[in-house]
């Protein structure tokens, strides 16, 4: 019987088997197809990001450095508020050698990282979970037995299903596309034309560009996915579609399974992003719950939206200016213009020193 099975290798899964390995756990990571594939999500991350792989993993993983972005309440045609830093803000990364570099970690640590392995079914008994899973080019299923399951399988969790657990506050739908442009410059694109969020335009160096929109459903995302590039006059290729989560529910525990990352709603409301936040609860996980005590997913339970509540809080309060009327988005845009001290993963940190200092100068 294993400690753990991990359902899903993204960001989420793939920190929460290396760390739980790293504790001497006997952890088993599934993933339902290639880890990193299909691309469901941008490679644009705050540079906490290396802090949660080798430093020798740089060098492949970078693509380009960002210092701020525009904003725009109209095409790319019209006037924006830009939005900086003097030291970088974010990084844009290889988003499929990511997960593959964090599942390499796990399976450094020990942990035993399974490929083609797409789990059907989730029985939770007193002392155990039994876990159901098809194998790829296999006839019939595989049956695996743990004392807890991690249900990092992203934002439709067939973990979440299984257990009956409360979906997130709200899915939206997320588009993106790339073209082969080779653009170094280190200020990314953000339109306001969305309704309640917004598109984008990423340079990632020699690796092209990334144009995105996501929008609530029935929003017709892909007809303003194509009025956004043809504003910028391209055509994209690669296109990559998925649902994005937006508020964690009440609960994401029950006796001996627990939910982490896009699965258990844990991203950023203001961007829609979770990679950062996912990698952050998972490490709330392995510190915190034990395999053979039950009580102690209460206690991540507890750590993780201490540790996440206000900054997702403040996403919240953040993304409601995404819905105000165009003059007066373009009155605060140009308000709060120009130099910044924010943190992107930290709405909170609009209240820092370094940040009002730079306001108010």
């Amino acid at each position: 019987m294993y400690d753990f099975v991990v359902v899903g290798v993204g960001p989420a899964g793939g920190r929460f088997a290396r760390r739980a390995a790293e504790s001497g756990f006997d952890v088993l990571a599934l993933e339902k197809g290639t880890v990193g594939t299909p691309l469901a999500c941008s490679g644009h991350v705050s540079t906490d990001i290396w802090n949660y792989v080798p430093d020798s993993a740089r060098e492949d993983l970078f693509q380009n450095r960002i210092y701020g972005a525009n904003f725009y309440t109209g095409g790319p045609d019209t006037a924006s508020h830009r939005f900086y830093k003097t030291e970088e803000v974010s990084n844009v990364v290889d988003r499929v050698a990511l997960d593959r570099t964090l599942a390499d970690c796990a399976r450094r640590a020990g942990a035993d990282v399974r490929e083609g392995h797409t789990v059907t079914g989730i029985e939770e008994h007193p002392d155990r979970v039994t876990v159901t899973a098809s194998v790829a080019g296999e006839k019939g299923t595989q049956t695996f037995e743990a004392r807890m399951v991690a249900g990092c399988d992203g934002p439709v969790s067939r973990v979440r299903q299984a257990v009956d657990l409360p979906e997130p506050g709200e899915k939206i739908h997320g588009v993106l596309a790339f073209t082969d442009e080779v653009d170094h410059s280190d200020h990314v694109d953000v339109h306001l034309t969305v309704p309640r969020f917004f598109a984008w335009r990423i340079p990632r160096g020699e690796a092209g560009v990334e144009y995105g929109l996501a929008a609530p459903p029935g929003g017709d995302v892909n007809d303003r996915f194509q009025l956004l590039t043809d504003a910028y006059g391209v055509e994209t290729d690669r296109f990559c579609s998925g649902a994005i989560p937006i508020g964690p529910p009440d609960s994401v525990t029950t006796d001996r399974v627990f939910l982490i990352g896009d699965a258990a709603g844990q991203t950023k409301p203001f961007t829609g992003g979770g990679i950062l936040y996912g990698m952050t609860a998972a490490d709330c996980a392995a510190r915190h719950i034990r395999p053979d005590r039950p009580e102690s997913l209460g206690i991540y339970e507890s750590a993780w939206r201490e540790t996440l509540s206000t900054e997702i809080q403040m996403g919240h309060l953040i993304r409601r200016a995404y819905s105000l009327p165009k003059p007066v988005q373009r009155v605060g845009l140009g308000a709060l213009a120009g130099e910044i001290g924010v943190h992107m993963d930290k709405p909170s940190s609009f209240f820092s020193k370094s940040h009002l200092k730079r306001l108010f100068s």
